[in-house]
């Protein structure tokens, strides 16, 4: 069991270092978002991407390793968590501490991950609405505004004035 505590902890660092990687992809989006350059925000993306196949693959061995624990130890797959491990491993503090640290340090990248990606989420949704006000304003710069024109009855016909704004004859 020793051997795969250390495996686990291993796995614990290796993503660490991943989230670490995607804080840094974090700061730059950040950057090319306020720059609202696309074509560095679609290099970043890929590189995300790539990160996170990375990291959804060690979760499954984190996942796969924290099963094969429980099975040693006789305890039920579904309640076995690193928490949980970190509880049942008493008899041996140091390799408790390793594993409380490693959790530790996991937990506070994923959190500064989190927190990095919801101030880009509201960058990008700041981005959305400036790009649909310019989208509402270029199309009412577009239009003519309606005359007031009415028929028989006092209604409004709706008519608008011509496009040139200027209408004068010769």
């Amino acid at each position: 069991m020793a051997s795969l505590v250390e495996e686990l902890i291993t796995v614990l660092e290796e993503e660490e270092k991943i989230y670490r990687q995607l804080i840094g992809y974090g700061q730059q989006k950040t950057d090319v978002l306020i720059l609202a350059d696309v074509p560095g925000l679609e290099k970043i993306t890929c590189k995300e991407q790539l990160a996170s196949d990375e990291l959804v693959s060690h979760s499954n061995r984190q996942i796969q390793l924290l099963k094969d624990i429980a099975t040693v130890l006789g305890k039920t797959e579904e309640k076995m968590t690193v928490s949980r491990l970190i509880s049942l491993l008493d008899s041996q503090p140091k390799v408790q501490k390793r594993l409380t640290d490693a959790r530790d340090r996991l937990l506070s990248a994923a959190d500064q991950m989190k927190k990095l990606n919801d101030q880009n989420i509201i960058l990008i949704r700041q981005a959305i609405e400036l790009n649909e006000f310019d989208l509402t304003l270029f199309k009412s710069l577009r239009q003519a505004p309606e005359t007031a024109n009415y028929d028989k009855t006092a209604c409004n016909t709706g008519s608008l004035l011509g496009s040139s704004g200027f209408d004068a004859m010769s």
